[in-house]
């Protein structure tokens, strides 16, 4: 049996997948009105968008709501059988540019279902308004629903990430801005400095329940006992993203084999996600954030050492002007965790049924908190191609310090997850 199966799944069970029953509060809580239609359903008719151009619509003509300009428009193309230039660039029709392109416009209209058979110029017939009414009524409380469960999951999911990850963002940024009622954290900047940190760990509290963090209260001499000591930080986060997966809803159902391959191809690309908001340009936060490691002082270690942080730090002062909360972070983590592209999983559909799950609740959240940037969905998707790459630095930079520090241990943990991963 497997390290990973033998430790981070002794307690699944299918109580962490339960979801907190909602609140009529929650129903209609104004965060999340960007999803909401509009309450009254004679105002949703009266508001209905062109469907061609996204202009107001005056009403239903050749068989979809349009406004006046795009129905004479294709009123015009058909009734004089137009001929148009053709045009590859498939342009995006909107009311301020719907007259750029005629081509590209004739074949919007064509693609929403104008037809000339369909002719109902003008208002729309009582008995087509009724039925419409009553559509639009049904849509908004299946709207609603859906938006209630993914209200749901979001929260679901962000309570794990508090409860799982001790230094979660909001934490860090306010360690690193000043802005904390506690002490500022000790900072490593130089070997002295790095001797003089088994003093500063004896002078503070733990978070207790950690027993491997007493193996790091032994003297740091040198590079090497630095890493072991980072290893176990690290071996830990392994032990919290476990838990955390275990949270996301329908992960403790896949295949058993499937989990454990989630783990071990995800987790690396986690904690890299997990390190990015303790970094700013200048260093980074340690030991629960209360030592900061300056970036010059990591560079300064000798070969391979000093090689191991510099990339994530670049990608960090990347994604960090992304301006991400934790809320934000938790559900990421839980679509790198369910990546149905891992090698040798057994059930793919499964774990891809999952992912796309939390995906649209990704993409609701993210246009409800962040309204102002449209495109953060896309950026942050982009972000996740650049996550494999750093991770295959990682293990690089590993198997190297294996070859030249012939003193050097691995933890199991992390060396059983990096075995063969890439």
């Amino acid at each position: 049996m497997s390290l990973l199966e033998r430790e981070p799944f002794t307690m699944l069970s299918e109580d962490s997948i339960k979801v907190e029953p909602r609140s009529p509060s929650e129903l209609s809580e104004p965060n999340y009105s960007y999803f909401k239609l509009h309450t009254d359903v004679t105002s949703a008719l009266v508001n209905l968008e062109c469907r061609v151009c996204g202009d107001r619509a005056s009403g239903y003509h050749y068989g979809v709501h349009a406004c006046e300009g795009c129905k004479g428009f294709f009123r015009r193309t058909v009734r004089l059988n137009l001929k148009y230039d053709h045009c590859g660039l498939q342009c995006r029709i909107k009311k301020k540019s719907r007259n750029k392109c005629q081509y590209c416009r004739f074949q919007k209209c064509l693609l929403v279902g104008m037809s000339h058979n369909a002719i109902r110029f003008g208002r729309m017939p009582q008995t087509e308004r009724e039925k419409l009414l009553g559509e639009i009524a049904k849509e908004m409380e299946q709207l609603d629903m859906e938006a209630a469960e993914m209200r749901s999951l979001a929260k679901q999911l962000y309570d794990s990430y508090i409860k799982n990850f001790p230094v979660p963002k909001s934490k860090a940024k306010a360690i690193l801005s000043g802005k904390t009622s506690n002490h500022a954290p000790f900072v490593i900047h130089d070997m002295k400095s790095l001797m003089a940190w088994q003093q500063f760990l004896n002078c503070r509290q733990l978070p207790q329940q950690k027993p491997e963090v007493n193996m790091i209260l032994e003297p740091a001499a040198d590079e090497l006992t630095f890493f072991r000591r980072v290893q176990i930080r690290s071996a830990e986060s392994i032990r919290e993203i476990t838990d955390f997966a275990k949270s996301i809803p329908g992960f403790v159902n896949l295949d058993l084999n499937d989990q454990i391959t989630l783990l071990k191809y995800g987790a690396m690309e986690v904690l890299i996600l997990l390190w990015v908001p303790l970094m700013n340009k200048d260093g980074t936060l340690f030991s629960y954030g209360q030592i900061f490691i300056t970036r010059e002082f990591l560079r300064s270690l000798r070969e391979p050492f000093c090689g191991i942080l510099e990339p994530k730090f670049d990608f960090a002062i990347r994604f960090n002007m992304l301006d991400l909360d934790d809320s934000d972070l938790a559900l990421f983590i839980a679509v790198i965790i369910l990546c149905g592209d891992r090698p040798g999983l057994v059930n793919v559909k499964s774990v891809e049924d999952l992912q796309e799950m939390v995906l649209q609740v990704l993409e609701f959240h993210l246009k409800t908190v962040h309204p102002d940037q449209p495109q953060l969905f896309a950026k942050l998707l982009q972000k996740m191609t650049d996550l494999q790459p750093l991770v295959a630095d990682h293990v690089r930079q590993i198997n190297l310090l294996k070859k030249t520090e012939l003193d050097m241990c691995l933890h199991p943990l992390l060396g059983e997850i990096m075995r063969d991963l890439y």
